[in-house]
């Protein structure tokens, strides 16, 4: 495996790494899974089983959703141009969304076949060359879990780890079908049908895992919680950052992403200064996470008073629910009444409308004090379990 893992290369963010561990993954599943249909096919026309012949077909499937990966990581390794500025990375994802629509149009097609093999039920020939087909068989397929998971894990791709699903329920289903096959042959019942009918529920159940895995970062989805506590440790760890928040990823493929956050800087900091340490962020982020970064700097003031009323509020809002945070505070004396400027990160999920989550939190701290007069903007993280210091 190491060999394989050296040709691929070690740039691990690169999409021509990612390229050949998809051409790589693509040309020995072609390959594999045409032998596998060729064999499983004979057997099949041999014993008269649906249940063999289906999973024959299946296998044809797996080479056809091979092609499809091949093909979809090698678009997903073109340059950015000028239709696609973003690059194409995002082929990699319909490659896999296709893949599980091939899977998921198997196993209905089996189910069908089986269905009918139930309802009129054959004799099925076995023998000692029909069960090394099989055996053989679940044993490639379980390799080739093994090879796309390693892959998978390598480069970190939705893609190859459908794959890798594929193959190890192709090689429960066969083992399934082949101790079904050799229990018939001590048994009277027609399991023939059913075995087929339990293959096609394996292939449906790994089909729609395959397409939510591949479909979720084409729809959107929050970024990896892992990933975020990252960028929080880099961005707060230079001089005059004080909080981070409105952290907002756009994911344009595996190694092509764009983010923009808002920075919270001491109001009294030199421009210029807090100005190139935005620049040296914004380019630690791109060296480490291949990320195009931009931030936005918010001025706070940061004084006894205005620090203990923000824990005041803070606390008020954490009464809505403890993962709600406020950030952008900011407190204007005028003659009649203070202004309590801030923005509150509620949770997705939360039963308040925004318009009830503003209205709770003016009154609440209309308590504190009547001269408190409170302007607020409700937010919903982008990233689940964000917090803004």
């Amino acid at each position: 495996m190491n060999g394989f893992l050296r040709f691929c290369g070690e740039d691990l963010k690169s999409p021509k790494v990612r390229q050949r561990c998809g051409i790589l993954s693509g040309g020995i599943g072609i390959g594999l899974n045409l032998l596998l249909f060729l064999g499983k096919l004979l057997a099949g026309i041999w014993t008269g089983s649906i249940a063999i012949t289906a999973d024959a077909f299946n296998n044809l499937s797996d080479a056809a959703s091979s092609v499809v990966t091949l093909i979809g990581f090698r678009l997903a390794g073109q340059e950015a141009d000028e239709e696609h500025p973003f690059g194409h990375g995002r082929m990699e994802y319909l490659a896999g969304l296709v893949v599980s629509m091939l899977i998921l149009l198997v196993g209905v097609e089996l189910a069908q076949s089986s269905f009918q093999k139930i309802l009129h039920p054959e004799p099925v020939v076995f023998s000692a060359w029909t069960a090394g087909i099989l055996a053989a068989s679940a044993a490639v397929k379980l390799w080739m879990f093994w090879f796309n998971r390693r892959l998978s894990q390598y480069i970190g791709s939705a893609a190859l780890a459908a794959t890798a699903a594929d193959s190890l329920s192709d090689a429960a289903g066969t083992a399934i079908l082949l101790l079904g096959l050799l229990a018939g042959q001590y048994f009277s019942w027609p399991l023939d049908g059913w075995l087929g009918m339990g293959v096609a529920l394996f292939i449906l159940r790994t089909g729609w895992g395959a397409a939510k895995d591949t479909a979720d970062p084409l729809l959107g989805r929050p970024m990896d919680p892992e990933l975020a506590a990252d960028i929080d440790r880099i961005v707060l760890g230079h001089e005059n950052i004080l909080g981070i928040h409105d952290l907002v990823y756009h994911d344009y493929g595996p190694g092509r992403a764009m983010m923009s956050l808002h920075a919270e800087v001491p109001a009294e900091a030199n421009l210029l200064e807090i100005h190139d340490v935005i620049d040296h962020i914004e380019r630690e982020l791109k060296a480490k996470h291949h990320i195009e970064t931009c931030i936005h700097m918010d001025p706070v003031v940061r004084d006894e008073r205005t620090d203990a009323l923000r824990s005041q509020v803070e606390a008020l809002a954490k009464e809505l629910d403890p993962a709600c945070t406020i950030h952008d505070f900011r407190v204007t004396a005028g003659p009649i009444h203070t202004n309590i400027l801030f923005d509150v990160m509620v949770p997705y999920g939360l039963r308040l409308s925004d318009g009830e989550v503003r209205g709770t939190l003016c009154q609440a701290i209309k308590g504190l004090s009547d001269r408190y007069f409170a302007v607020i903007q409700v937010d919903h993280s982008f990233v689940e379990g964000q917090k803004t210091p």
